[in-house]
């Protein structure tokens, strides 16, 4: 699977002053870690953010956001988020920065 390459650069933009980060592919796409841990990704033109089980539900409350399922099971602790809801960069800045304090909670790899 393709996956939205001007998405991936203002996300590089967004993260290039954070520490720790990496480029991997996966799921059809491609994620972003810090410290080894998934942080955002993208899959086609979507946003994966790895929210985590404690802020998982509110994550869902918001606009242009759904569970992330890719096997008809949804992956608990991550959510899509759409093009339109990743349209400014105050929005991505958002779910960018959601996905990051998350993956800085965990234990580095």
């Amino acid at each position: 699977m393709a996956y939205d390459e001007k998405l991936s650069t203002r996300v590089r933009s967004l993260l290039s002053g954070e520490r720790g980060v990496m480029e991997k592919k996966m799921f059809g796409g491609i994620c972003f870690m810090v410290h080894g841990n998934m942080c955002v990704g993208i899959a086609g033109d979507d946003l994966m953010v790895r929210c985590g089980p404690a802020e998982y539900e509110q994550a869902l409350k918001a606009k242009h956001a759904r569970p992330m399922d890719f096997t008809g099971r949804p992956m608990k602790g991550f959510v899509f988020v759409s093009p339109d809801g990743t349209k400014t960069a105050a929005q991505l800045k958002k779910w960018t920065a959601l996905g990051v304090a998350f993956a800085k909670s965990l234990p580095r790899k």
